[in-house]
């Protein structure tokens, strides 16, 4: 199914569900004027379509200011950026990884518990093959987040 094939309805229901996915069924068809019955059938085309991939957590202040995050810009040398995916795949702390266009090709989102352990990260990365140089930035304040 095609984003462009939504109605309002589905696109006010992914709304609800981004703001908080965890609302009763009878909340949510109760804010879009549906029937319980008629959400449910939304909820699994959606998801049988690969609109909807699943439902998360999203981590409050009081777990983020415990963590320390960063953006880690990533040149890959020519034909390892399959194998430098896969390794960072393979690292807990990584938390995404986006293929990027221009001087770099990647973008791997880091996440740790310390300053200390961040450094480690950093140098563990850099030290995978395949990698031709990083620039790292570190997440001081989050100002929106979806």
């Amino acid at each position: 199914m095609p984003v462009s094939d939504l109605d309002e309805t589905d696109r006010q229901l992914l709304a609800l569900l981004r703001e908080d996915a965890r609302q009763p069924i009878a909340q949510l068809a109760k804010e879009l004027g549906v029937s319980r019955g008629q959400l449910y059938s939304r909820l699994a085309r959606l998801e049988e379509k690969g609109i909807v991939a699943g439902y998360t957590v999203r981590l409050g202040a009081a777990f983020t200011a415990s963590r320390i995050r960063a953006h880690m810009m990533i040149k890959t040398l020519p034909r390892y950026r399959r194998e430098v995916e896969q390794a960072l795949a393979k690292l807990r702390q990584v938390q995404a990884i986006h293929a990027i266009s221009g001087q770099y090709d990647m973008i791997a989102m880091l996440e740790a518990g310390d300053s200390a352990r961040l450094n480690e990260l950093i140098d563990d990365i850099g030290l995978l093959e395949g990698i031709e140089r990083t620039t790292t930035s570190v997440v001081l304040a989050t100002k929106l987040e979806r």
